[in-house]
């Protein structure tokens, strides 16, 4: 089953305990993102500790529910131009709001995750594979019928061999 609108909504609306996504590519072609990127290739940028959005109000709405909210971004290196740009006016703010935002760089070393692709998981039972094209458009979400266990055993991973964003860009 393929999910938009407001079924979509509804998958972060009604978990209980975690939303949590594994992120692969290495930029995503996000159409009301044009404008702020082209933004920041002229140099404007965010402050991360001031910043306020619908996003980042629901990310303390989230927490002050006992909920949590994460990813993990496996990137090489030298960044893209939209992951410079994904770090500084996404992951900053959202990790200030309560995101656990996580980098897994394979620049050296193994992908263990190579060859998985991107999706969402919802209280460690239920997966949305997102689908793209090789450019980073989003084609569509689907509601994955199988076995959890899997991604289960991605997320494990994924975190086990990640690093907090700010130890990333701090570091």
């Amino acid at each position: 089953m393929y999910l938009d609108g407001d079924e979509w909504r509804q998958m972060f609306q009604g978990f209980q305990s975690e939303a949590w996504r594994l992120e692969t590519l290495p930029q995503y072609l996000v159409p009301q993102e044009a404008e702020e990127l082209e933004a920041f290739r002229y140099g404007k940028r965010v402050d991360p500790r001031t910043y306020s959005s619908k996003y980042t109000e629901g990310l303390q709405l989230l927490r002050e529910a006992g909920k949590r909210k994460g990813r993990v971004h496996v990137v090489s290196r030298p960044l893209s131009e939209y992951l410079r740009f994904e770090f500084s006016r996404y992951y900053a703010p959202h990790v200030l709001a309560g995101e656990d935002v996580r980098i897994l760089d394979v620049t050296d070393r193994p992908n263990r995750l190579a060859g998985v692709q991107d999706f969402w998981m919802f209280d460690q039972s239920t997966i949305v594979l997102m689908h793209y094209e090789a450019d980073g458009k989003q084609v569509s979400r689907e509601l994955y019928e199988g076995d959890p266990a899997p991604f289960v055993e991605y997320q494990r991973i994924a975190v086990a061999e990640s690093v907090p964003f700010l130890e990333y860009v701090n570091g």
